[in-house]
């Protein structure tokens, strides 16, 4: 190598460090610096936790550490403790149910007989609606996170049915600033499910011809995965903090939704589709870091395609847009960091957990 090549080649290192080092600090001072205040209200809430331990029990924790901040007492019990003995000694003012899967429907009858109000945040919509549709009926109050699911419930009788998606919280997802050996330009983390397997695999060549890395259960499905060796990291199941750690290494993170159409994975017989984003989507933004996303409908309610996230519509466009952002570094960090300002000041737990208090305390 010649002395010039030898120069050019420390002069673009310089630069990746520059770009990605201004990324990273930027980053951290929105994070840092921002401030949302949101209204403490004097309630009692009774949380039952869903009760299905992880992946679950983040969730668990992301609302009632949230909660504690925004109201004035917050008891917390498992699905199994549930009853009207219970809630008669704590008096609460609602008693707000994750998931609801464990909690006997003539339990939850027996508690608004006593005039206790009741509310559900339901998880899985729509993959698990043959088995929600049971549920829904014994609450005063549902919050789903997939609105093709609130006309299905309302036909069922219930009057309150309200669109409310997960959201990032902070205290797992943000900027984390990691040591330059466990950067990747790309990754994706989540299950092989069949669609995620039929939609990457034409496009896996290319794909990892780039630094991809690749986390989750059943990847072995994928025809070709032992020809990748250790990117492929197969039934790695990650918690929040080193989910937010992946995420921030990475200069571009895939999002690809599960299908409703999904026969091997799915309780939803009768195909309602999903138009919501997953809460990956939020978790992955507050991460400051571009999300490649698969479009959904709804998606436009939370961010601004090619501002804020950018989407794809097929295998080529995915692949494309990876390769236009890994060379567009500007770009790149413009998305980034409107996505983590975007979330900061609209999709974490404490504007979702505002929002549900204000419908049922309006």
């Amino acid at each position: 190598m010649s002395p010039i090549e030898k120069a050019r080649g420390r002069e673009a290192g310089y630069q990746v460090g520059y770009d990605e080092g201004y990324l990273k600090g930027r980053a951290d001072y929105i994070f840092r610096t921002h401030s949302v205040t949101f209204p403490f209200r004097q309630l009692h809430i009774l949380y039952v936790t869903s009760g299905k331990g992880f992946p679950y029990s983040p969730i668990d924790e992301a609302i009632s550490s949230t909660l504690r901040g925004m109201v004035a007492q917050l008891t917390v019990i498992e699905p199994g403790q549930l009853g009207s003995e219970v809630v008669n000694q704590v008096m609460p003012d609602l008693v707000l149910v994750l998931d609801g899967m464990y909690v006997p429907n003539d339990q939850l009858d027996a508690v608004r007989k006593l005039g206790f109000k009741t509310a559900v945040w339901l998880t899985d919509d729509p993959y698990y609606s043959d088995l929600t549709v049971g549920n829904v009926s014994h609450y005063d109050y549902v919050f789903t996170l997939e609105s093709e699911c609130i006309p299905i419930y309302q036909q069922l009788g219930c009057s309150q049915v309200h669109h409310l998606p997960f959201a990032a919280y902070p205290g797992h997802y943000k900027p984390i600033g990691m040591p330059s050996i466990r950067r990747r330009e790309v990754s994706f983390i989540g299950s092989a499910y069949l669609n995620r397997i039929d939609y990457l695999n034409p496009i896996m060549d290319r794909l990892m011809q780039h630094n991809t890395i690749i986390n989750g259960l059943w990847w072995d499905r994928l025809p070709s995965y032992t020809a990748y060796g250790d990117r492929i990291e197969v039934n790695k199941w990650m918690d929040p903090v080193q989910t937010a750690e992946t995420y921030s290494a990475s200069k571009i993170v895939i999002n690809l939704h599960r299908s409703h159409e999904d026969h091997s994975v799915n309780y939803n017989t009768t195909q309602i589709p999903a138009a919501s984003p997953n809460p990956r989507t939020f978790e992955i933004s507050a991460c400051g870091t571009l999300q490649l996303s698969d479009y959904r409908s709804d998606l436009t309610k939370f961010y601004t395609p090619g501002k804020e996230i950018e989407t794809y519509r097929s295998p080529a466009e995915l692949i494309d847009k990876i390769e236009y952002y890994l060379t567009h570094e500007k770009e790149r960090r413009d998305i980034a960091l409107g996505a983590l300002e975007r979330t900061l000041g609209e999709h974490t737990y404490g504007h979702r957990l505002n929002q549900m208090l204000s419908v049922i305390f309006a």
